[in-house]
């Protein structure tokens, strides 16, 4: 791991998560973001006690552009 990355790990998680509005109503089974600094948690709400996914701002820019491409389409399922 890179400096950057390291920083990230260590950065505390003290914001508000948010989940898409697309997410179930109940708030359950959800991916969940939060903004920190430096860059974006990705977190499971459904098991807060696992450890969440840290990426830079790049990395995120990244998988958000593949996403709106359909990159990832081909996970979903019908």
């Amino acid at each position: 791991m890179n400096q950057e990355k390291d920083t990230l790990y260590t950065t505390p998680l003290n914001g508000e998560w948010q989940k898409a509005s697309f997410s179930n109503g109940s708030g359950e089974n959800c991916v969940q973001l939060m903004g920190i600094s430096g860059g974006v948690a990705i977190g499971d709400s459904k098991r807060p006690d696992r450890p969440e996914l840290r990426y830079t701002p790049s990395e995120f820019a990244a998988f958000v552009q593949g996403v709106k491409a359909g990159e990832f389409d081909h996970l979903l399922s019908d």
